[in-house]
């Protein structure tokens, strides 16, 4: 079985440490009511963190990405709550290429 067939067994908190981290700090359960979207709450991020932060958890992001590609969304939202920690989840596909690029923007911006 390859990566893609079975993302679950490839994604782990341990693997992914600093977006686990930035799910648990950004995508509670109150991100709706305090920045609005999961992008605003990214770019929220962006402006919190340094510059070794961002560049580490845009990196996790990417590779997660990755290695959902082709995935379902809801596949991918079961990875983000059960094995990330999020505690929201992403509506459309659109919202995770808008997550995207906030993180190649920020994630290669230094402070």
């Amino acid at each position: 079985m390859s990566r893609k067939d079975s993302p679950e067994t490839e994604i782990s908190a341990e693997r992914f440490a600093a977006l686990r981290a930035f799910l648990r700090g950004y995508f509670h359960q109150d991100m709706a009511e305090e920045y609005g979207s999961p992008e605003e709450a990214t770019r929220q991020f962006c402006e919190d963190a340094d510059s070794g932060e961002r560049k580490t958890v845009a990196e996790e992001w990417e590779r997660f990405v990755e290695e959902t590609r082709g995935q379902p969304l809801a596949t991918i939202n079961q990875l983000l709550t059960k094995k990330l920690g999020s505690a929201r989840t992403l509506a459309t596909a659109e919202e995770l290429q808008k997550i995207s690029e906030v993180f190649r923007v920020c994630g290669s911006r230094s402070r």
